[in-house]
């Protein structure tokens, strides 16, 4: 965590010595208005930077990460030693940073977030179905479909023809328009 200081007063050792602080970088004596206390040393504010982006740690936010003797922002930190995970349809790696979608236990990319059947993005809200048994994410209508197949697999051959007529029927009775799509 950083922290901003106008002259330390709460370090009372220090400020009776009347001796300015020395930057943890530069070993230079701090005598600009703010200095900055991170990790228990002193930086200029042009000092602190990031290992690996040399970016000044200031003007990224107001927290640091140190790994390995590194003081890393956080962007950096996530990209380096962040958790980083795999896709559930892609099977690719998602960087920590990665913004990305759940269902279940089961993490996707957002460009991957999709019916792993038809391959149709959902959209913010529209209703999905977890197919736990072999992990994958449908759309509404291949969901209704997997299970109209399971219940004919499991019925006998006489509520099959049931099943066939009655869907007949129900595709008869629609519209032109409709059984034209």
């Amino acid at each position: 965590m950083l922290t901003n200081s106008n002259c330390c007063p709460s370090d009372q050792s220090h400020a009776e010595s009347l001796e300015p602080f020395k930057c943890a970088a530069c070993d230079q004596r701090i005598l600009d208005r703010y200095l900055l206390k991170a990790i228990d040393k002193y930086w200029h504010e042009n000092c602190l930077t990031c290992a690996m982006c040399n970016c000044r740690l200031t003007q990224v936010g107001s927290s640091l990460f140190v790994k390995k003797d590194m003081i890393l922002c956080k962007t950096d930190y996530l990209r380096v030693f962040g958790l980083k995970g795999k896709c559930s349809a892609c099977s690719k790696d998602i960087p920590a940073c990665e913004m990305v979608m759940r269902a279940g236990k089961n993490v996707y990319h957002l460009e991957c977030f999709g019916c792993q059947d038809c391959h149709c993005r959902f959209c913010v809200g529209e209703k999905f179905y977890l197919d736990v048994d072999n992990n994958r994410i449908l759309c509404e209508d291949d969901f209704k479909e997997r299970m109209v197949l399971a219940q004919m697999a499991t019925c006998p051959p006489s509520k099959l023809n049931t099943m066939k007529r009655d869907s007949c029927r129900k595709f008869e009775s629609r519209p032109e328009q409709d059984r034209a799509a």
